[in-house]
């Protein structure tokens, strides 16, 4: 099982790929992912309706007892075959549904595929937290599908709706799913179910558990997101929208009714939202004009009917409920295809425009109407099965309260008789002879559906025909789900087509006729909708509390966000002098010994940090504030270096010096002194509130560390760096062993951080080429006659203005450049063992950028490092993540140290750490960093001083290129 999500996110990945080099013909080859995957389920079958179950757990993150635990029992198969066989005919459809030339369908691909491989890890998991992580997964694919490529206004609100309810959701699900983890003493759904436990933490989570199904199955009040989320592509809809992601809620509603249907509250959330939905869904369709928000609505009713069948909590409802739920996989993905044909053949899905198309496209009609028939409950389908039995469980007592199962058959039947109207409507809004209105003639259809783009709706409708019939091969399948619930009758009754003279044939009898009075009489409706109309609606309501959240945020905002930078640091900081300083004062145990130094040259260091923070505060102008305040950088560098922490020092010391270099680049746009426009007053205010938190910082430090009891962690360090680690470096074994997960979200942030910084400046496109010397810049630096220029000792240094050229800079650059690349592979590459490392040596190669940048100015950095820096950073990530796959294909865990020791010829024995490979993308991510700051602070902000374009923008104004 394992295997078939790794293959799903393999394939996701290369999806995009394979669109761009075969076009929409790559998706045939997509669709063979999901249909293999049918294909190793059907294999389980046997086993699984005989009894057994198939599991498979790996280990995740075993320090919080956490493992990819995945089960394959009756249910789990049953939604998965769904998956998976609705997923592979979807994917053929798009081979055809897609133009060659569709903007996006590379990126829809990936999203597809990476979707169907989420929905399936989905009802797989046995863990509620792997549950969790593959529900969100789900709703983040869903909201990309939605939103396509965010050229479409009306895409992006229903992508932004359906993301905002569904996660709102997902949250609270996440809480009930801690909650029932903690009150059950189990995360493993199987042992959950089994035995839920009890009080009120359980009840509590159970409720937050209801309202992420509630929210992502779309049921009132939050129904409003699915028929919005109608602006997707017709394929989405006919698999997240109808056989898979919709039907996560029903899922998880199933999964946990055997263990928590009898906790308080259950059953009047499940059946109450439930029969709401189908009544508000089926009443919203029978008005509906646009043929894909018909069905939109219908599914919201249908899913309203499986929330109470599944929801119940009895064997009889569950037997009825599982049965519905492959049909409406079947029947509703069959109608959706069915309008993207009709879509493309005629260019639109308005029942009011098509008159005459079951004529013109017979097939598609006769696939259309086997759809219809089967959602509108009518025999031999597979859909009446699961009606009628549903009809049936709620007749024999498959409520234990009589009261309850009355309405609850009564909401159902009338649920159904609407469902039977929609349907009507359906099918005579697409394909039926409307007078009035001009046949659709051959010259006026679009595109002519081939038998490639039938195909997946055909096999959708004639398996949901068959199924009828062959209902009773079900029986086994569904009996391994639903008697893990209690029955509530006398007897079950046995999953067929036929079951002889019996009330809820009537009853079905019944809702059919209904429906077909609903739709003879649909103007006399209409009429009555229409009277009954109130002014207000549920995607009113969401728009109008998401508005008037805007609102109060920028209340708040304005009100407490003032501009101030020095307001916002005071009151940060006079919080912290009043609860953690208060605390502090009074409850602290204070060290016993105080020592103010180890050597006299430590107290030395101190006094000129002291005195160089003491100048800051003194001094106007900009550049010499700067320098002060490296000096206080280097001055803890130093007592790095007297504590014995070479690593420290050295990273400290190049670190210090890289940020003076980035103060120079950004005061060169600043004004050259500080204007003092600050009272006394105020000066003393600060003054007194920097140096009591300057003394709380301190004293908290030493009572931290005097308030130690245990042995700290580190001792161990040193001996467990080599053996596990292979190093003997302490710091660098640390980084990229050790902690390799702490580190890898650092650079992480590195590369958001240059990102970020590289936005704000620059005003082009970032993408764009590097500044090296074109053609015209080498032809402009010729020597007079023609001849070759002069040797330069930088290449770019002609382009810099005689008065900001130093011969003696360029002369040192170029000869030590090349010596600062060089020992900047050595720290990278010794770092294991010596002081180094990749974070040390890519700040020694930036540095090195650095000096060629200041020496020959922006070209001449385009001569010496003529890549993109996102180029960098993005391969630093990707190689210092994809070092973790090292340690698993070597048998240890994500970015594991795996240690290699062989004997080469000339080099003797050789022992190398796959760690050197993670310590290789922080190299590459430092000097990507640097280079992205020297090309944004640096060489953009010089290209738009030397062509005369704004520096900053006045609000409103719009630079035009």
């Amino acid at each position: 099982m394992l295997e078939l999500l790794l293959l799903h996110l393999i394939t996701a990945v290369a999806a995009p790929l394979l669109v761009r080099w075969w076009g929409r013909q790559a998706f045939v080859l997509l669709a063979l992912v999901p249909a293999a995957g049918f294909g190793w389920l059907l294999t389980r079958l046997r086993a699984v309706t005989g009894g057994g179950e198939v599991r498979e757990s790996v280990p995740w993150i075993p320090a919080l007892d956490l493992e990819i635990a995945l089960r394959l029992d009756p249910l789990a198969l049953t939604f998965a075959l769904l998956v998976t066989g609705v997923g592979a005919l979807v994917l053929l459809y798009c081979a055809r549904y897609f133009e060659a030339d569709d903007d996006g369908t590379a990126r829809f691909a990936g999203n597809l595929t990476a979707f169907a491989g989420a929905m399936l890890g989905l009802v797989l998991a046995d863990d509620l937290l792997l549950l969790y992580v593959f529900w969100e997964l789900t709703t983040i694919f869903s909201f990309l599908l939605i939103g396509g490529g965010g050229s479409r206004l009306a895409a992006r609100r229903a992508a932004t709706q359906a993301l905002i309810l569904t996660t709102a959701g997902g949250l609270a699900m996440l809480v009930g799913v801690l909650l029932i983890g903690e009150a059950s003493g189990s995360y493993l759904l199987s042992e959950v179910v089994a035995s839920p436990g009890s009080g009120t933490g359980m009840v509590t989570g159970t409720v937050l558990v209801l309202v992420g199904a509630v929210t992502k199955s779309a049921m009132v009040p939050f129904h409003f997101w699915l028929p919005a989320a109608m602006e997707a592509p017709t394929p989405v809809s006919a698999y997240l929208h109808a056989a898979a992601m919709v039907k996560a809620g029903i899922y998880l509603v199933a999964r946990l009714a055997p263990g928590l249907a009898d906790q308080p509250g259950w059953r009047p959330i499940v059946l109450g939202l439930g029969s709401a939905t189908m009544l508000v869904g089926g009443y919203r369709a029978i008005r509906q004009t646009d043929l894909k928000l018909l069905l939109a609505f219908g599914t919201v009713s249908q899913l309203g009917f499986l929330m109470v069948l599944m929801g119940a909590g009895s064997t009889e409802l569950a037997t009825a409920g599982l049965v519905m739920t492959v049909a409406h996989a079947l029947f509703k993905s069959t109608l959706f295809l069915t309008v993207g044909v009709v879509d493309h053949a005629t260019g639109t899905r308005d029942l009011r425009r098509l008159s005459g198309l079951g004529r013109r496209l017979p097939v598609l009609a006769v696939i259309g109407g086997l759809g219809a028939l089967s959602m509108a409950g009518v025999p031999p389908l597979l859909g009446f099965v699961g009606k009628e039995a549903a009809f049936a469980a709620l007749l024999a007592g498959g409520l234990t309260d009589r009261g309850a199962a009355v309405v609850v058959l009564t909401v159902l039947v009338a649920g159904s008789a609407l469902t039977a109207a929609y349907t009507l409507r359906f099918w005579w809004g697409a394909f039926a002879r409307k007078p009035g209105l001009p046949l659709v003639v051959p010259a006026e259809l679009v595109h002519a559906p081939g038998a490639l783009f039938l195909l997946a709706p055909a096999i959708l409708a004639l398996v949901g025909l068959l199924a009828g019939p062959a209902s009773p091969w079900l029986g086994p399948l569904v009996a391994g789900y639903a008697d893990t619930l209690p029955l509530v009758a006398e007897e079950s009754e046995k999953v067929a087509l036929w079951h002889g003279w019996q009330p809820a044939l009537l009853l079905s009898a019944i809702s059919l006729l209904g429906g077909a009075a609903l739709f003879a009489a649909r103007k006399r409706v209409h009429r009555l909708q229409g009277s009954l109309a109130v002014g207000s609606s549920a995607d009113e309501g969401y728009w109008n509390v998401v508005q008037g959240l805007d609102r109060l945020s920028v209340l708040v905002t304005g009100t407490t966000q003032r501009g101030s930078l020095p307001a916002y640091l005071g009151t940060i900081l006079v919080v912290v002098l009043a609860l953690p300083g208060t605390v502090l004062v009074t409850r602290a145990p204070w060290p016993g010994e105080w020592r103010a130094w180890d050597t006299p040259v430590q107290a030395l260091v101190g006094v000129v940090v002291l005195i160089a923070a003491g100048l800051a505060l003194r001094i106007r102008q900009r550049l010499s504030v700067v320098l002060v305040v490296g000096v206080t950088g280097y001055g803890m560098a130093v007592l790095f270096a007297l504590q014995g922490a070479p690593d420290l020092a050295l990273t400290q010391f190049l670190v210090e010096t890289l940020t003076l270099v980035v103060f120079v680049l950004v005061l060169r746009k600043l004004p050259k002194d500080i204007s003092e426009r600050h009272r006394p007053r105020e000066r003393v205010g600060r003054g007194v509130i920097a140096v009591a938190v300057g003394v709380l910082m301190g004293a908290v430090g030493a009572v931290a560390l005097s308030a130690r009891t245990a042995t700290p962690v580190s001792v161990a360090y040193p001996e467990e760096a080599y053996d596990f680690g292979g190093g003997k470096n302490i710091v660098n074994v640390t980084l990229v062993d050790i902690r390799a997960w702490d580190t890898l979200g650092e650079i992480s942030l590195l590369v958001v951080a240059a990102t970020g910084v590289a936005s704000l400046v620059f005003l082009r496109g970032r993408t764009g080429g590097v500044d090296r010397l074109d053609a015209a810049v080498r032809s402009a630096s010729l020597a007079p006659g023609g001849r070759a220029p002069r040797r330069r000792w930088l290449a770019a240094s002609a382009t810099l203005p005689p008065e900001r050229r130093s011969v003696v800079l360029e002369v040192i650059t170029r000869t030590l450049f090349h010596t600062i690349l060089v020992f900047s592979l050595y720290l990278l590459f010794s770092g294991h063992n010596e002081p180094g490392g990749g974070f040390a040596g890519g700040l020694v190669a930036g540095l090195a950028l650095v000096l060629r940048y200041l020496a020959g100015g922006r070209y001449e950095l385009g001569e010496a490092a003529p890549v993109d820096p996102g180029l960098l950073l993005g391969a630093g990530l990707l190689f210092a993540g994809g070092t973790g796959v090292a340690g698993l294909l070597l048998g240890a865990e994500v970015l594991q140290t795996a240690i290699l020791e062989t004997t080469l010829p000339v080099l003797g024995d050789v022992k190398l750490v796959t760690s050197l490979f993670f310590d290789m993308g922080v190299y590459l991510i430092v000097v990507g960093l640097v280079l992205d700051i020297l090309r944004s602070l640096g060489a953009e902000l010089d290209r738009q001083e030397d062509q005369g374009e704004p520096i900053e923008i006045e609000p409103g104004e719009v630079i035009v290129r």
